[in-house]
């Protein structure tokens, strides 16, 4: 009975804690499900709140009548509106950096000689430290911080000099040893600085206006190096480990056939990996997808005796030799033993990579045969517009302006159907700020391509102060304007506007043209075109390029870091147009480039993405991020076709959209009544400083 009775004790016990249980489950499932609806509530505002934000810009920037142009840097797309009487700031157009040309020759980098300055071993230890705790920095690789480290000079300055002067032009990085310093702006203190710390890190990615000014408080030592001596280490680093890295797979019979950018992208995949004296590196028996290159030291190649279970030497292995070979083409089982003797450095690839990368690039459909009939469209109108001259056109207002540029429509005195877009651009800014490769580049790549997702230039002219170029003309406005107004989009809508840069992005690709300012800004409505070419640069399959370009918010992590980078930096940007389009922002943006860029070096999988991005989309954002190129969707073995087959775009009508027969059946579009209706642009004051037609100013010349 006792015993009885107990149970039935222990067991109504039980009972009631189950019972409990589920009440606290109940109860945090509860308290989850409200969480959800507050989380969703406060998206709506949010919304909301952006919406109206933007409607007041629209309403706003109606009634603009002054603008001002910012030129801190060598930037295009920095223009500001506002109305008289308000001191609010309205959103603004975002500037495009644009580094001045690296003076360094990539093939005749190896034979540069870089100056070291002797330091004690305190001095050399306090720099390094300062170096890995800067939140830049420390993202360099281990060898490029030594050598940085090495070849910084020693500056010493008394108290109350000044180390960098607001308003200045910048070329230095520097370490502080001992003393304190100042920063202030606008003569307002922001902070003081003390030992083992890095400022005015910016100055060694592009020429910029220094922000601030930094003063000593004290007698000061200081370290420092100057962009050009950066920029050289990093490119010096890059091309040497491509180039060795190159010839260690070319070594590999199985890879001596791959092309040249197939070697390339193997080469940005392939990872260091390290052991000591003794270390297993394959097992016999084990299970195994990787294959290995030695690249430093040498390793013991073993089988086991199947009578023994003794290991038995067959060989030793050393630099540029290979192993685990079987493993790429799906054998996973390991049939001998593989030891570190000594140090040994391996590098890497696992068979998930390798199967993404080999199989050659794949332009889906962009490799375009021109038949008769189109030839001879084109012949047909390069023959009208070479007869043009600019006085065969009539102005009739600004579309939009630049830092040294700004775009007219005109139309044809003769036919009053016709009108084109007359991009004007100042000669003297263009010098002063060194961007004459650029306006070239952009002039030579525009009249080669003909895509109908690209803006098409017709034809150049130039006279004494300004450079023209005549464009197809696409009233439907920008993208940037739509997204202002509108906020977001949703994906219906994205998904059109980002197919259309897909297909541009993948001819220029195919044609080893990298377009490297990729933003709803240079994306043009009427034709779902994007324009703007100043920073497109013909670099070739599997080749790479280091001037630092494009918007803070849309550079890939290579481009930062000065690794060199190629196309794979468009699908980086890419990813950012589409979380930008869904959310209304891009997931990377600090109140200072610098600051974005750090940002950016964190990573995409450290971004926390609003609740309207789906998780296809948040997949496809994801996967175009990556922080290294070579696993980007877009730049692996079906280049286009990997991001076409994204979940994302299930059901879409890709063939419709090449041929023309879709349009993005939403609210977005935009109308457009005829050729000169400007209603989908903000207004523009004349340009004051317009010259008219001259014919002794030579406006027939090309540039």
């Amino acid at each position: 009975m006792l015993v009885y009775m107990a149970v039935s004790k222990g067991g109504s016990t039980l009972r009631d804690l189950q019972l409990a249980l589920q009440l606290k489950i109940e109860e945090l499932r509860q308290r989850d499900a409200l969480i959800d609806d507050l989380e969703l509530e406060l998206d709506t505002k949010d919304d909301l709140i952006r919406q109206l934000q933007y409607e007041l810009d629209r309403h706003r920037s109606s009634s603009q009548v002054t603008v001002s142009v910012a030129e801190t840097t060598n930037t295009e797309e920095a223009v500001t509106v506002n109305p008289v009487g308000s001191d609010e700031p309205l959103r603004t157009k975002r500037q495009a950096i644009s580094a001045e040309p690296s003076a360094l020759d990539p093939s005749q980098l190896t034979d540069v000689t870089l100056t070291s300055y002797c330091k004690s071993k305190e001095s050399s230890e306090l720099i390094q430290k300062a170096l890995m705790d800067n939140d830049f920095m420390k993202h360099l690789e281990h060898g490029q911080i030594l050598t940085i480290m090495d070849c910084m000079r020693p500056t010493s300055l008394t108290k109350g000099c000044c180390v960098i002067q607001e308003g200045d032009d910048g070329s230095t990085v520097y370490v502080l040893e001992e003393g304190m310093v100042e920063v202030t702006k606008q003569g307002k203190k922001l902070c003081s600085i003390g030992p083992e710390k890095v400022f005015g890190e910016l100055a060694i990615l592009y020429n910029c206006t220094r922000t601030a000014t930094v003063t000593a408080l004290t007698d000061i030592k200081l370290w420092a190096i100057d962009r050009q001596d950066f920029q050289t280490i990093m490119m010096r680093t890059g091309l040497i480990k491509l180039s060795q890295y190159t010839d260690f797979l070319r070594s590999v019979p199985s890879f001596q056939s791959l092309p040249e950018d197939i070697l390339s992208k193997l080469a940005d995949v392939l990872e260091e990996t390290h052991y000591s004296d003794g270390d297993y590196i394959i097992r016999q028996g084990a299970s195994g997808d990787t294959f290995f290159i030695i690249s430093q030291g040498q390793v013991k190649v073993s089988q086991q005796n199947s009578d023994t279970d003794e290991q038995v030497p067959e060989k030793t292995l050393t630099k540029g030799d290979w192993f685990g070979e079987q493993a790429l083409k799906g054998e996973d089982v390991r049939t001998a033993s593989v030891t570190a003797v000594g140090d040994v450095t391996c590098l890497v690839i696992d068979r998930e990579s390798f199967k993404q990368l080999i199989g050659g690039l794949d332009d889906v459909n962009n490799k375009q045969c021109d038949n008769d009939e189109v030839k001879a469209r084109l012949q047909e109108e390069s023959d009208f517009f070479s007869s043009v001259t600019l006085k065969d056109f009539n102005i009739i207002c600004t579309l939009g302006m630049g830092g040294f540029s700004r775009v007219e429509l005109v139309q044809l005195k003769n036919d009053s159907t016709r009108s084109f877009a007359l991009k004007v651009l100042k000669k003297r800014h263009i010098l002063d700020s060194s961007q004459q490769g650029h306006i070239l580049s952009e002039r030579r790549i525009m009249m080669e391509v003909h895509s109908p997702f690209i803006i098409r230039l017709y034809r150049t002219f130039r006279d004494s102060k300004y450079l023209y170029m005549l464009l197809e003309v696409c009233l439907g406005g920008e993208l940037w304007t739509l997204l202002r107004d509108r906020g977001s989009f949703d994906d219906s809508i994205t998904r059109f506007y980002t197919g259309c840069v897909i297909e541009a992005l993948a001819f220029l690709h195919a044609r080893g043209i990298i377009y490297r300012d990729l933003k709803p800004e240079n994306i043009i409505l009427d034709h779902k075109e994007i324009v703007d070419f100043g920073f497109a640069k013909k670099v070739g399959l599997g080749k790479k390029t280091w001037t630092f370009c494009g918007t803070p918010e849309y550079v890939a992590p290579e481009i930062i870091l000065n690794k060199g980078h190629d196309n794979s930096a468009d699908c980086w940007s890419l990813g950012i147009l589409v979380f930008e389009l869904l959310s209304g922002s891009p997931p990377f943006c600090g109140s200072d480039p610098m600051k974005t860029y750090n940002i950016i070096l964190r990573g995409i999988d450290m971004v926390e993405f609003p609740k309207k991005i789906t998780k296809s989309a948040a997949n496809l954002i994801k996967r175009l991020c990556r922080d290294n190129p070579s696993e980007r969707l877009g730049n692996q073995k079906n280049g286009v076709k990997d991001i076409q087959k994204h979940k994302w775009f299930e059901g879409f009508n890709w063939d419709g959209l090449r041929q023309g027969s879709i349009d993005s059946l939403t609210p977005a579009c935009t109308s457009v009544s005829g050729p000169l209706d400007t209603s989908n642009f903000d207004y523009f004051p004349e340009d004051a400083d317009e010259p008219p037609p001259d014919e002794e100013s030579g406006w027939d010349l090309e540039f």
